[in-house]
């Protein structure tokens, strides 16, 4: 599916019905005029001028083309009347200029938008070429009117040709040099809002550097002791059961270092640059072991996987494994005797995980579930955003729960430039 377009801001949107609305009004009054100089034609003459301001409508998305649909209407008038004088305006008769004094009607409002709305791809040159070609065509339109038409409106020690030249011209040249102003300001005004994102990047690098500075100095030296505690517990201990339990301690203080790890290395890698893990590809952690041991204590689990698994960074792979491991925590938990269902799905730039189950049978214990800091879950949907994923965890209308995340094969690692 397409992407839609971003929505119009409402001043743009009042100031181009504006527009429209002026462009119309100047045509019509142009037709309508009981001395005009053009010819109506039963009517083809309005129909001409009021799709040509209808075109300002999409000055914006096409300024070049509502620009040259403007110069064809006078562009016409100078070419059919040079060679056949009184085809299109009236020679002879009650006439005068003052019903076409600004032509063409839409000619100021096409110039600004030539200059205001330029594309990329578009070279000065061809911007200024329609202006140009205007303001000859305008300049040279007196040239093709009768006499009779001037004379009315004539008064002495004036020129009314010279006037209605000077007119013409002043519009288009003021609306062009008024959208290139506009045009300049935006650009300007763009630039400055460019340099305060980048500026709210650095500072947001700098302060997740100082983060990790601050857990690795803190948190990673106290479970460093704890997990060296733990394994000179397991040498001096007199019996196995104690032996045990403090196997499992250091353990899993070791696995909460390489957790740990992981988030340090993604916070710094905006500011000091990849870690050392970026570059690095393995297989992906065999989620089957860890619901093998839900099953265990409990907790039976159905398994569905699809697909093969793709070789990734390993911070992925414990990120995979972390997200199960903690939805399966959540139902023992909150969800005694509910069903779970594991769907992965390997593909080749990564992994999708889902976890679902269906509504408790059973109440909860009280003190189970109120175990824990209950920042599970916007803890993984922080880490999986660090890596470029997507994750998600929503009640269900049965009274389920799912946990679903979209994680990448590698870790994306930005440009150096961005954080310059």
């Amino acid at each position: 599916m397409q992407p839609s377009l971003p929505a119009r801001p409402v001043r743009a949107v009042v100031s181009d019905a504006l527009v429209v609305a002026i462009g119309l009004a100047g045509s019509v009054q142009t037709t309508l005029d009981e001395r005009t100089i053009l010819r109506p034609f039963h009517g083809l003459t309005a129909v001409v001028l009021v799709l040509a301001g209808l075109s300002l409508a999409v000055r914006r998305r096409a300024p070049l083309t509502v620009a040259w649909i403007t110069i064809a209407v006078p562009a016409a008038v100078l070419v059919v009347e040079f060679l056949a004088p009184g085809t299109l305006l009236f020679t002879g008769g009650d006439i005068d200029v003052d019903s076409v004094s600004l032509w063409p009607p839409g000619a100021m409002f096409a110039a600004y938008a030539v200059t205001a709305f330029p594309k990329a791809h578009q070279p000065p040159w061809l911007r200024g070429l329609p202006i140009a070609v205007l303001a000859l065509v305008l300049a040279a339109t007196p040239e093709v009117i009768s006499d009779v038409a001037f004379q009315n409106v004539a008064v002495q020690g004036s020129d009314p040709e010279a006037g209605m030249v000077f007119r013409s011209i002043v519009l288009v040249v003021g609306g062009a040099l008024l959208g290139m102003y506009v045009s300049a300001r935006r650009r300007v005004l763009d630039g400055l809002r460019e340099r305060a994102d980048r500026a709210a990047e650095q500072a947001r690098a700098e302060e997740r550097a100082r983060l990790a500075a601050e857990m690795h100095d803190v948190v990673a030296h106290r479970v460093t002791l704890m997990v060296l505690q733990a394994g000179a517990l397991r040498v001096r201990a007199r019996d196995d059961e104690t032996r045990q339990a403090a196997e499992e301690l250091r353990g899993t203080g070791a696995r909460a270092l390489e957790e740990l790890r992981d988030v340090i290395g993604l916070l710094r890698r905006t500011e000091e640059g990849p870690d050392d893990e970026a570059g690095a590809h393995g297989p992906l952690p065999d989620l089957s072991t860890l619901i093998a041991e839900s099953g265990s204590v409990g907790v039976p689990v159905d398994l569905e996987e699809e697909g093969d698994p793709p070789l990734a960074s390993p911070v992925v792979g414990r990120t995979a494994y972390r997200i199960v491991q903690e939805a399966l925590t959540n139902v023992r938990k909150h969800a005694p005797g509910a069903r779970v269902r594991v769907e992965i799905r390997y593909r080749a730039d990564g992994v999708r995980l889902t976890v679902l189950n269906s509504a408790p049978s059973r109440p909860a214990d009280h003190h189970l579930a109120a175990s824990g800091s209950g920042t599970g879950l916007s803890g993984l949907g922080q880490r999986v955003d660090l890596i470029g994923g997507t994750f998600t965890a929503d009640p269900m209308p049965d009274g389920g729960f799912r946990v679903h995340a979209s994680l990448p094969a590698f870790v994306p690692t930005p440009a150096p430039e961005a954080v310059r």
